[in-house]
């Protein structure tokens, strides 16, 4: 087979990544992204491995020597998010869109698999090309995927982010701790409903749930270490159904963002005791959900050191290699270093002149395309110098 370069390969991944944009599919449901995927691995001729707990796979492809063993991951689902962009590889699916950039992962992704399996008979070594469903949503495609051993074995694991606040040209990460860990939380507030203008004779759920949305934004800035991350935002608040009729339900939905165990936990129990105060305040009850999410994500201090030593070679003095601030986004990609050492690093995806300015979960998110050369060729020098290391380590 001849072997591309990883310039050879980008007008390819320029077409992968745009079909893929043009028929996304929401987490759990990847069957048609899935499908196109593993047909391009068979035509590299690498073996796919199918997951049985959703629409995963990997492509396996040993060496003709062995060595180590290096998996490399991308996200494949979309977002319940109806696209404003017009282009012409716009989405294709009413209220579905690629709005975080995995179109873009999944493509990189691919390249890599095309780049590696025509240098097959000079890889010393195993590399796991693990394409992942459901990302967006907890509990996230990563748990099942390991629990069916895509790691088994491993000695690395690398995975990127195109990343639109960053300008094209730029790669960061960082050592430790770089993404924050997620919870959602659900509270119902169960009142009594009424007459609009007999208040007295009911108890109205959306008085008591307004005081809630309040007190919740106390917890960080009164029960939370000032020196330790964290956020709590209420997504939603939804009741009602007149504006002459009071509520007998409202219901509250949000997100909490941390990096230290203590604080999550101290986040939790503050949001279930104030819920139920301030309703039982109003006369009303609180049902309170808790969902427990993704991890922090921590990179390995010397998986770090190895994107720092290698990102500056591979990509070229027109590429400044930066380390990253604390995020506060949350990424599945962190079960993956619980197990293996790895590194997750953000690849500069924004630019102005090519209207890549909106942010991740946008109607008009788009990215400049030129930053998935960047991600190829880093994903590849972080791989090459894995798998050149002695086993004697």
């Amino acid at each position: 087979m001849k072997q591309p370069t990883v310039e050879a390969l980008m007008n390819d991944m320029v077409k992968w990544r745009r079909h893929l944009h043009s028929h996304p599919e929401l987490s759990y449901q990847e069957k048609e992204t899935s499908s196109y995927v593993a047909a391009k691995l068979e035509g590299f001729g690498i073996e796919v491995r199918r997951s049985t707990s959703g629409y995963g796979l990997t492509g396996i492809l040993k060496g003709a020597r062995p060595g180590k063993i290096v998996v490399l991951r991308a996200d494949m689902d979309a977002l319940p998010i109806q696209e404003e962009n017009k282009v012409e590889y716009a989405s294709t699916k009413n209220g579905v869109m690629h709005a975080c950039g995995h179109d873009g992962h999944t493509a990189i992704l691919l390249g890599a698999a095309a780049y590696y399996s025509s240098r097959r008979s000079e890889l010393e070594g195993e590399i796991r090309f693990l394409f992942q469903p459901a990302e967006e949503v907890c509990p996230g495609g990563a748990v099942g995927m390991i629990a069916e051993g895509v790691l088994e074995g491993a000695d690395a694991v690398y995975g990127l982010h195109l990343w639109t606040p960053l300008p094209v040209g730029t790669v960061g990460s960082a050592p430790g701790p770089l993404m924050a860990s997620t919870d959602e939380f659900f509270i119902t507030i169960n009142g009594k409903g009424g007459h609009g203008g007999i208040p007295h004779r009911a108890v109205d759920s959306i008085v008591a749930a307004a005081a809630l949305v309040t007190q919740l934004q106390s917890i960080v800035s009164r029960s939370v270490d000032p020196l330790r991350p964290a956020v709590v935002t209420v997504g939603t608040i939804q009741g009602g159904t007149a504006q002459n009729i009071i509520a007998e339900q409202c219901r509250i939905t949000g997100t909490v963002r941390t990096f230290d165990d203590e604080s999550r936990q101290l986040i939790r129990r503050r949001i279930e005791e104030i819920a139920l105060a301030v309703a039982a305040t109003y006369g009303a009850e609180a049902k309170i959900e808790y969902m427990t999410g993704y991890p922090p994500l921590v990179n390995d201090e010397q998986e770090f050191s190895r994107f720092k030593s290698t990102a500056p070679g591979a990509l070229g003095e027109e590429v400044q290699v930066v380390t990253l601030e604390k995020l506060m986004p949350a990424e599945d990609f962190a079960y993956y270093l619980h197990h293996v050492p790895g590194c997750f690093m953000f690849v500069g995806a924004g630019n102005p002149d090519k209207d890549a300015i909106y942010p991740h979960h946008h109607s008009r998110f788009d990215f400049d395309e030129d930053a998935m050369l960047h991600g190829i060729k880093l994903l590849i020098a972080m791989t090459d110098s894995r798998l050149k290391e002695t086993t004697g380590e």
